[in-house]
């Protein structure tokens, strides 16, 4: 079985900068896979994220050298379609994330816009506001949501998608613990049905959903210890 995800020799720096962010990763996930990337603040956790998902050097220009290959095809070769299809991010503030009148639209943007018929965007509002326990705001602003409830429409938005890899970049530093446990609940369900999944995370009380911890500092990946 081909990986989901193959890094070699990962090199990365921004623009502009002398140093690399990231200094020579190599790591390979596994199909199913849970992996928890740890580390301090400015050692690259989201920089790593950003490369998985084309967004450097897409958007994100610098530097950058090696190889990321998800289920063994090169990202640099993907559009963004076929990324978006294969793996979704989940970022810190769901903020940046939504900006549709409702929920409802929120979830249908990215099916919309791979063009799929009306009967099947449908079908996967109704299995995403299922799977996230959030029926009941279909028709709400996410701006009146609670933090732990716009993270999880986000996250539904993700979701739509039905990508076999999930990033979730510290998606619930920002919450409060009510929020974080609703939304480890739905990783949890992610995971019995053998989605791959990365959660870059600093709160160790995180990382139990993990089969695999890393450290990832200054630029390069260790098997965690359990320090930073």
């Amino acid at each position: 079985m081909i990986s989901a995800v193959d890094i070699e020799n990962l090199y990365f720096k921004y623009r502009g900068m002398e140093e690399y962010i990231l200094g020579g990763i190599d790591l390979k996930i596994e199909q199913g896979e849970v992996l928890a990337i740890v580390g301090l603040s400015g050692n690259g956790k989201s920089t790593l994220c950003y490369a998985l998902n084309g967004i450097i050097p897409n958007t994100l220009k610098g530097e950058l050298r090696g190889n990321i290959k998800i289920f063994d095809q090169h990202v640099k070769d993907m559009n963004r379609a076929e990324l978006a299809s294969k793996i979704g991010v989940v970022f810190q503030d769901p903020d940046t994330q939504l900006f549709s009148p409702t929920v409802e639209d929120e979830i249908a943007f990215g099916p919309e816009n791979l063009c799929l018929p009306r009967e099947e965007i449908g079908a996967r509002i109704d299995h995403v506001l299922k799977l996230t326990g959030m029926e009941a705001y279909r028709y709400e602003n996410p701006n009146n949501l609670s933090g732990g409830e716009k993270q999880l429409i986000a996250l539904g938005a993700v979701l739509s998608l039905e990508p076999n890899i999930l990033v979730f970049d510290e998606a619930m530093a920002q919450i409060d613990d009510v929020g974080k446990e609703r939304i480890k609940g739905v990783v949890k369900k992610l995971k019995d049905r053998g989605k791959t999944i990365i959660m870059i995370d600093h709160d160790f009380n995180n990382l139990d959903i993990a089969h695999r911890v890393v450290l990832l500092k200054k630029g390069k990946l260790y098997d965690f210890k359990g320090e930073l």
